[in-house]
């Protein structure tokens, strides 16, 4: 049987390779080398692909390893020509900087406090308006006690006319580690945009305290909200499981 081959060599998981045809359908296979030296002496193989009536045909990857793609005209009439290439590979995704990069996130347990004089028994501390507890703050909660932390945050519900400084204060006296569930139930409390930014962020040393976690909102609408805040490092429940963030603080915490 005559065919054409292409020797791709070693491929990555999810590679594509783009296959173009010149005239009649043909049929085309996709095969690591062991199905491929099985396919040459005419013996049975198994493939990705199949009869192609149309061009181009992207075919993609399945695993690591070395492949190959063969053209031919079995059981067909008439004569096609054949090229192929690879497709560029997506670039890797994009992902904010570890919250290690940001040490001043993470408090010494053993230096005093500055509020109250109490001690820091609690690892993390969440900040949230009470209409986002059952979709995110709840499964945070969990998520980071699987962990190992211990979660202090029930006292942390925000309400209308609580003072925001006061509570986020209160709660950076007793944890290590402080957050702000950012949604647009939280700005609809009214609290304004100098004094939220002004918490997450020390105002002499510019060194950012808190945490904030961005939820069913949108950077537009943090930036309405407040530019600066928009700049501070972030995670995004668009972009991160409640699990990968709390695994990130984890690591950030038992490291210090």
């Amino acid at each position: 049987m005559n065919f054409t081959k292409y020797d791709l060599g070693n491929k990555k998981r999810g590679d594509v390779v783009e296959i173009t045809l010149q005239g009649s359908a043909a049929n085309v296979r996709l095969m690591n080398s062991s199905n491929f030296q099985s396919y040459r002496n005419g013996k049975k193989h198994t493939y990705i692909g199949g009869l192609a009536k149309k061009s181009p045909i992207r075919l993609q990857i399945p695993n690591s390893g070395h492949w190959y793609v063969t053209v031919d005209m079995q059981g067909l009439r008439g004569s096609t020509r054949s090229s192929i290439r690879m497709m560029p590979s997506a670039l890797p995704e994009m992902r904010q900087p570890s919250l290690a990069s940001v040490p001043s996130l993470v408090q010494d347990r053993n230096k005093p406090p500055e509020f109250d004089n109490e001690e820091r028994e609690y690892d993390v501390f969440i900040s949230h308006a009470s209409e986002d507890k059952d979709e995110v703050v709840r499964p945070l909660v969990l998520a980071l006690q699987s962990e190992g932390l211990s979660v202090w945050y029930d006292e942390f519900t925000l309400k209308i006319g609580d003072s925001l400084r006061r509570k986020i204060d209160k709660g950076l006296a007793n944890s290590r580690f402080g957050i702000v569930v950012l949604s647009k139930d939280f700005i609809r409390k009214g609290w304004t945009n100098y004094e939220l930014d002004g918490i997450i962020t020390k105002s002499i040393s510019d060194e950012q305290i808190v945490l904030p976690i961005w939820h069913n909102i949108t950077k537009k609408e943090v930036i309405e909200y407040s530019p600066s805040l928009a700049d501070k490092l972030a995670r995004n429940t668009s972009s991160y499981t409640v699990e990968e963030i709390a695994e990130e603080i984890a690591e950030v915490i038992n490291d210090k």
